[in-house]
């Protein structure tokens, strides 16, 4: 098997975890960073993720990158450029994307028109993924192939974000406003716009024609002033929402999305919040219900859940490159699953 040419794009939070794992891997070579901040720019990508320098120094330029001959981009910047993205994918790079396009409404309507024509004329694939959107679908999916009648399938999110360091995510859901405001919730309605996407995502791979996608979305304030250091949230102030979106077929819903997250669980609404990560669903003959719980080590520092973020990305990259041409579905890639023997190797 030879080495497959990868550049990292991106190096926040979930990048710098990509691009320490793609590092990692003997079958990868990492030949290419793109940065944002002019002060990484010129910086070896081990520098910029915590290891030996390497050689590979980090740019903010695409024609640079573009030089490379690489075979992937892996794809984590926190807002989606769709020019840039059709730049990437008609040059002839698969492109596998942590980022949801969330910011451009999905990857639907006359986005998914421009990436999947940028795919046709570079041969090559869009793969989106990550743990939820991506993993946890997946999954689900894999669990419907003992039943012989299915009649919905629901996946819930339940997380403690305490220590996900990310005011700006937090501040566009709504979290330390005083009030859940028409405003609020349409700010919160686009950030979860990834979630409906990827309800669609499901039905397809189920071969379901959805009528409709409903989407419903609740708040919950701090019972008390919580201040994390990096976010604070001062008592009455939204500190936890939970919402998803419903594909319905002839009146019925038959595809569940939902997520809880919290920054504190003290409550003035007095929520519950489920201790397991996932909780996987399948209503049908027979039913299947899985709970998905992550372990984590006694040596992790703040962030380092993003992994399960990143390492589906990485992970997918050999699945991506013998796939066909085009925007990957769930199961475009196959289920993607750790390359435990190459990383004997190192």
């Amino acid at each position: 098997m030879n080495k497959l040419r990868v550049i990292q794009w991106a190096t926040g939070k979930v990048g710098e975890i990509a691009l320490r794992a793609v590092m990692d891997d003997p079958k990868l070579e990492l030949v290419g960073v793109h940065v944002y901040a002019e002060d990484k720019v010129g910086r070896d990508a081990g520098e910029l993720c915590g290891r030996e320098a390497c050689g590979v120094r980090a740019t903010n330029r695409i024609d640079e990158l573009l030089a490379l001959d690489a075979d992937t981009v892996i794809y984590t910047p926190f807002l989606a450029d769709v020019p840039q993205v059709v730049q990437l994918l008609e040059s002839g790079l698969d492109v596998i994307s942590t980022n949801l396009f969330a910011n451009v409404g999905g990857v639907q309507g006359e986005v998914k028109s421009q990436l999947q024509a940028a795919c046709e004329r570079g041969g090559s694939s869009l793969y989106v993924t990550g743990v939820h959107p991506g993993w946890a679908n997946s999954m689900l999916l894999a669990l419907t192939g003992v039943c012989r009648r299915v009649d919905r399938v629901s996946v819930f999110e339940s997380a403690d974000c305490s220590e996900y360091e990310s005011p700006e995510t937090w501040r566009a859901l709504g979290l330390s406003l005083p009030e859940a405001t028409p405003e609020v919730e349409g700010a919160a309605r686009a950030s979860l716009l990834s979630f409906a996407d990827t309800t669609r995502r499901m039905a397809e791979a189920m071969e379901l024609k959805l009528d409709d996608l409903r989407f419903s979305v609740e708040f919950a304030k701090a019972s008390e002033t919580v201040d994390l250091g990096w976010f604070c949230m001062k008592q009455g102030t939204i500190a936890a929402i939970r919402g998803g979106w419903d594909g319905v077929v002839d009146g019925r819903v038959v595809v569940r999305t939902r997520v809880a997250w919290y920054l504190t669980d003290q409550l003035i609404e007095g929520w519950t919040f489920d201790d397991d990560h996932y909780h996987l669903v399948v209503d049908g003959d027979p039913g299947v219900e899985c709970r998905v719980r992550f372990i984590s080590p006694a040596y992790w520092g703040p962030n380092e859940t993003l992994i399960t973020t990143a390492m589906p990305a990485v992970n997918a990259i050999f699945d991506v490159k013998a796939a066909a041409p085009g925007i990957l579905s769930l199961q475009g890639a196959g289920l993607a699953a750790a390359p435990t023997g190459r990383w004997l190797q190192r």
